[in-house]
């Protein structure tokens, strides 16, 4: 039994161990709970399909696919890029299968330009999660590594990283926080010294337990994050008020093992981010930095990203473990029903101060204990990007993060003036990177144009300039825009001036659009029918709380099903106004107590604000969230 290898779009194939289990000669194929005996006298025709390029027209059932080998109808898939899958679609004995050689072969005339390699098998609206994991690697943002949950990030990805990087850096130098950089490696003593800390990351927590073939007297734990890696050392440097505030930062990778379902940007195992650890004097200044940061996530998913977010606090179940408060920013991909969390900015308080013994004394000669905040975003930016703007054609990259924002491409004819053609090509190159764009010209000469197209369409350029025989003798050029298509001739003299222009409108287009997809999906509910209605919808869910952390893991128990349980995300800075006599819909044991709720709420002791729910799942995302302007929470269903 042959079966067809990775046809080259990235995705991966059947691990060694399954292939050898498949492909030996056998009286029985046996395909996760299945197995069908094969008749060995029978005249039968094995036809071996690699899923990952199935075209839209034929389904999982169908018994005429490609012919590779003999015997049984196989294909196999994968879920999420991750593990492959095996399954019989059905047997065929000598002249059907002989008919659906015929057919294959037939159809297969009609596919070839299919299997360029350049469009994707799978569509958005149809099969997100494959398509996701389709257009991560056909875009050339990563590549699959051999440890599931690992990523390796290419130069596109980077690019993308870096520009983020470049704006984060620059302004947290505004604020005099200063670059260090911490260890990989984590002491059992020091990592459990805050217990609640600790508990919050001890599934995830990877440990060193072994140098060559000896075992270490003492495992060391790889940083899940930095707290406990930082603050002896806070408590070393800061003795007085002078030495305050300290402000520290470092871009760095964490680890955090232990979760099921890995998705590229989303959850890894290890990923890129930065993190900020500060201390202060006064809680107020604390107070007043995390709003500052929070701040800056917010202009990194609006500005850089075009990606609406909200702005909110989360609540006491869902906070940072040991911290004083959680504040974040919350997306949400329309295409799943589902939110996640940006990036968020915590208030520590006291705690690990008092753990780490960070005191110093004030400008009265008293002892005192700092107070302290920490910070993160990290590389899961890129992956909401993704899912938010890409589309069947593949990435579609805002122009302010895109490493290429300009793509030039030369269209000669027959019998053209080619030299000319590639002269415009590089005078255009030139003069828009003198003018601060990120152009290139793609001269490739093994490739076609409509090749080209195709390919940097993929890679989510935001602009394509093309240059024929009509652009060089009209002295123009013939620009299309990724995000909408539409196309324009731009006379050379005005080049910069309507480049600028398109991509300026592409930016703040994609965001536009992106937020009127995201509010578009909001729902008010002051019932708890309406709730359940709304989540069962995959809607997100505005409804007002009392605010009781018993009252949250109720409605968690409430909830749980199938596909994961609700959970809140955050309460949006910007509350609308409630009505008169609105109740607490999510009360704990409802039935029982939904008078007595009502009843409170009147008196203004039970409905303390509006909160953003959602399902919380094993699936591919683990964080829902929000929407609309005024910064609402809701709960959405998966």
């Amino acid at each position: 039994m042959i079966v067809k290898e990775d046809p080259g779009n990235g995705s991966d194939p059947l691990a060694p161990s399954q292939k050898a289990a498949h492909t030996k000669h056998s009286s029985s194929l046996f395909t996760g709970r299945q197995s069908r005996k094969i008749q060995p006298e029978a005249p039968l025709r094995l036809f071996v399909y690699a899923a990952y390029i199935v075209s839209e027209s034929e389904s999982q059932d169908s018994a005429d696919w490609r012919c590779e080998a003999f015997g049984v109808v196989v294909t196999y898939g994968s879920i999420y890029g991750e593990c492959g899958v095996l399954w019989i679609g059905g047997i065929m004995a000598g002249g059907e299968a002989k008919k659906a050689s015929t057919n294959a072969n037939n159809r297969k005339k009609k596919e070839v330009k299919k299997e360029t390699g350049l469009g994707l098998s799978s569509k958005k609206d149809d099969n997100f999660g494959e398509w996701y994991s389709e257009v991560v690697v056909s875009g050339e943002l990563i590549e699959y590594y051999d440890i599931s949950g690992c990523y390796i990030l290419r130069p596109w990805t980077m690019s993308i990283w870096e520009i983020m990087q470049a704006f984060f850096d620059a302004e947290i130098k505004k604020m005099k926080i200063k670059n260090c950089y911490f260890p990989l490696f984590v002491s059992p003593g020091v990592l459990q010294k805050e217990k609640d800390h600790i508990e919050g990351f001890a599934p995830e927590v990877a440990w060193v337990t072994k140098s060559g073939q000896s075992d270490l007297d003492v495992p060391i734990a790889i940083r899940p994050t930095s707290e406990t890696v930082m603050y002896p050392y806070f408590s070393k440097w800061i003795r007085g008020h002078r030495d305050l505030p300290l402000k520290l930062n470092q871009w760095c990778n964490v680890v955090r093992w232990e979760f099921s379902n890995p998705t590229p940007f989303i959850r890894s195992r290890e990923f890129l981010w930065q993190e900020g650890h500060t201390a202060f004097a006064a809680k107020e200044e604390a107070d007043k930095e995390v709003l500052e940061i929070l701040e800056l996530y917010r202009r990194i998913y609006e500005d850089y990203l075009a990606i609406p977010v909200i702005k909110g606090k989360k609540s006491e179940h869902e906070k940072f473990a040991g911290g004083l408060y959680t504040t974040s920013v919350e997306a949400f991909i329309p295409h799943t029903g589902r939110g996640i969390q940006g990036a968020t900015s915590h208030c520590l308080g006291q705690n690990f101060a008092k753990m780490f013994e960070i005191n110093f004394e004030n400008d009265k000669g008293e002892k005192a204990m700092v107070w302290q905040n920490s910070w993160a975003y990290s590389t899961r930016t890129i992956g909401v990007m993704v899912m938010v703007h890409g589309d069947d054609k593949g990435l579609v990259l805002p122009p302010k993060i895109a490493a290429v924002q300009v793509i030039v491409i030369p269209v000669p004819y027959k019998d053209a003036d080619t030299k000319g053609i590639f002269d415009a090509c590089d005078d255009t190159v030139k003069a828009l990177n003198e003018s601060g764009f990120r152009a290139e010209a793609d001269f490739r000469d093994n490739y076609s144009p409509g090749w080209k197209y195709s390919h940097w369409e993929m890679k989510g350029v935001p602009l394509r300039i093309e240059i024929g025989p009509k652009d060089l003798a009209n002295d123009q050029v013939r620009a299309v825009r990724r995000d909408n298509s539409a196309k324009c001739d731009i006379p050379r003299a005005s080049l910069v001036e309507q480049v600028k222009d398109m991509l300026d409108d592409i930016q703040q287009s994609l965001f536009d659009v992106a937020k009127q997809n995201r509010d578009a999906c909001v729902e008010v509910a002051k019932t708890w029918d309406e709730f359940m209605e709304a989540l069962n919808n995959k809607k997100m869910i505005l409804a007002p709380w009392c605010d009781e952390e018993e009252v949250e893991k109720d409605v968690k128990a409430r909830t749980k099903g199938e596909i994961g349980a609700a959970k809140t995300l955050c309460s949006p800075f910007d509350q609308p106004a409630l009505d008169e006599g609105n109740i607490a819909v999510l009360d704990s044991h409802l039935e029982q107590k939904f008078s007595q709720s009502l009843q409170a709420s009147r008196r203004g002791s039970a409905v303390k604000g509006l909160v953003t729910w959602s399902f919380n799942s094993s699936n591919m995302y683990y964080r829902r969230v929000l929407s609309e302007d005024y910064l609402l929470d809701f709960v959405n269903a998966t």
